[in-house]
């Protein structure tokens, strides 16, 4: 029978060692690392079969950076994060839902070599989780990520001084959404494309009544409810790309607001910083 590797990711020495030293007795294959850096440098040039890391080292978290390297790299291979916290608040135990298993400190390693040895017999039971993307979770949560941006904008006392039905208060939100998955779905390199339904919102809101002040604070709300959406979908979310798309986000939402602020600004002013533009 194969021996199996593992890769024991852990920033306590004697822990470190321990893990080492138990499963090495066990038959397994051991190679350990001290810290993130070597450890994803491990990933991206060995073959494992089980990664064992601790949560926090020291960072919160840092074992499921580790978790989501493997599950690109070595697809198949057993997950198990090492946690002194068993009572995590809800974001983190929907970070740490796509761990195969989360094992408790103090380690009881003669509980964990049986699990190990359990879970890779039963390959069957490891989860096997398909990451998606940012773009795919916003585009399908689109009427949620609306009805949350009406709960808040329906308790702020500025917006509602202009009494809208939902579809006047909503206004062109689909299309400025969709324009943001389009824009999350671009190319790398390529021109962002300018969102007309956010210039058309901005002249909406101006023959209702709205200041320019509350134009940027339904923006504000949107981002609020955008990231509100990706925070409850966590578990399932795509990490690799996870902080390129958080700055596409802000970047659009932002671009979004300028183009509804055209309608705000007086003509000749507009006029006059065009020509300063290409002067």
């Amino acid at each position: 029978m194969a021996t199996h590797r593992v890769l024991v990711v852990e920033d306590d020495e004697a822990v470190r060692m321990m893990l080492h030293e138990g499963l090495q007795r066990d038959g397994f294959e051991v190679v350990v690392a001290s810290n993130v850096r070597d450890a994803l440098r491990l990933i991206a040039t060995e073959t494992f079969d089980v990664l064992l890391s601790d949560l926090h080292m020291p960072r919160a978290g840092d074992g499921f950076t580790l978790v989501s390297a493997m599950r690109h790299t070595h697809p198949d291979a057993l997950t198990v994060v090492l946690s002194g916290y068993p009572a995590l608040d809800e974001a983190m135990s929907a970070i740490l839902a796509q761990a195969d298993e989360i094992f408790a400190k103090p380690i009881r390693i003669g509980e964990l070599k049986e699990l190990i040895r359990t879970r890779l017999a039963r390959p069957h039971t490891i989860k096997r989780v398909k990451p998606e993307s940012v773009a795919s979770i916003l585009e399908r949560e689109v009427e949620t990520t609306i009805q949350n941006w009406l709960d808040i904008v329906d308790q702020d006392a500025e917006l509602t001084v202009i009494p809208l039905s939902r579809i006047e208060r909503t206004g062109h939100l689909p299309k400025l959404l969709l324009d943001l998955v389009v824009r999350l779905r671009l190319d790398s390199g390529l021109a962002a494309p300018i969102s007309m339904a956010a210039r058309d919102h901005g002249a909406m809101r101006l023959k209702q009544g709205y200041t320019a002040t509350m134009v940027v604070e339904e923006s504000r709300i949107l981002q609020v409810s955008i990231f509100s959406t990706l925070q409850r979908n966590l578990c399932g979310v795509d990490f690799s790309r996870l902080l390129l798309d958080v700055v596409t986000i802000a970047d659009e939402v932002d671009s979004q607001l300028k183009q509804a602020m055209i309608s705000y600004v007086p003509p000749m002013a507009l006029n006059s910083q065009t020509a300063r533009l290409a002067g």
